[in-house]
């Protein structure tokens, strides 16, 4: 699914509707056309874990979709994309990272009206990670040219009769055995928690567990785990960073170690998901378990800086396929 960035220029002008993934430089030299796509120089190729700042990873949209339209959404409209969303088919939506629509999708999407009605997937744009805080993820409407570091992107599809979309995820990590921890507040950033229902610093208790940041808090939604993922954990200032926002009242734990995590994430992939309509997996899992050359499946698509299965997502890989729903 990788290829230069000429032959997915051909593909293109031969009139393919696309999902994108490649360093900002390349998709703005790309033509206009029916894409999107969002910048990230990360793949999960069929080859292995790539990084490459010249090849473009190139998705084709399942020939069965009915109709497509492109939208922008700014921090102010994010909640009208589960009702513009179709009743059949699905939207691909893609937040550049640091954004204001990134933070307030974590933080606000699992209250948009509908939003687990409708089949809802995507990931949050970045950059190499030697150019963070030097250059502003972006995403791509190849229908116009148009380019934003602050706005939400999302391509809705829909499907006919026959045709139904399903979002699936695969998670390596599990509640670990350790202690149960709570939050006052909703928020990516953190000073005191509740552990075992006593009020810590949150900073202070990881550093004196000796906690590995690198395995994320984990939240069970009735059986589903839900990772949020350490940023950053500063003992000095009492504060924590996260990439995905903690919500109030929701028990968390720590991770239980992966002991290898191509294997566990192999097993966990259902035998039936061969080529999914989209899929993407987290750049930690990418950096923590050294996937550049390795093979995670058959499952290929962007690594990113967060991923999004109706809400947002961190060390975790998100799938959405179709399937015929014809009886046989």
């Amino acid at each position: 699914m990788l290829m230069t960035r000429n032959d997915a220029a051909e593909k293109i002008a031969a009139g393919a509707t696309l999902y994108l993934a490649a360093d900002e430089s390349i998709l703005a030299s790309l033509p206009r056309g029916n894409w999107i796509g969002g910048s990230i120089p990360y793949f999960m190729d069929s080859r292995g874990g790539t990084h490459s700042r010249e090849l473009v990873f190139v998705k084709e949209q399942d020939p069965s979709v009915t109709e497509v339209s492109v939208r922008w959404y700014t921090a102010d409209t994010l909640q009208s994309i589960p009702s513009d969303s179709p009743e059949n088919g699905f939207s691909v939506v893609i937040l550049p990272a640091t954004s204001t629509v990134h933070v307030r999708y974590a933080q606000e999407a699992p209250d948009f009206p509908g939003l687990f009605f409708k089949n809802i997937v995507g990931w949050i744009s970045g950059v190499d990670l030697a150019d963070l805080g030097k250059v502003k993820p972006r995403v791509f409407n190849g229908l116009t040219g148009e380019s934003s570091s602050e706005d939400a992107l999302v391509m809705h599809a829909s499907l006919p009769p026959e045709k139904s979309a399903s979002v699936g995820i695969v998670n390596c990590f599990k509640q670990g055995a350790g202690d149960s921890i709570t939050f006052p507040n909703d928020g990516f950033a953190v000073d005191h928690c509740f552990v075992n229902g006593v009020q810590k610093n949150l900073a202070e208790y990881l550093n004196a567990l000796g906690a590995d940041t690198r395995l994320p808090l984990v939240a069970d939604y009735n059986g589903e785990m839900v990772n949020v993922s350490f940023q950053n954990v500063d003992v000095n200032e009492r504060k924590v960073t996260l990439y995905a926002p903690v919500f109030a009242g929701v028990e968390y734990r720590l991770a239980s170690p992966v002991d290898n995590y191509v294997e566990r994430f192999r097993e966990r992939i259902p035998v039936d998901v061969l080529n999914p309509e989209f899929s993407c997996n987290c750049i930690l899992n990418y950096l923590y378990s050294e996937l550049e050359g390795k093979k995670t499946g058959k499952l290929t698509g962007p690594v990113t800086f967060g991923e999004i299965a109706y809400q947002l997502l961190n060390q975790t890989l998100v799938y959405l396929r179709i399937s015929d729903t014809r009886s046989a």
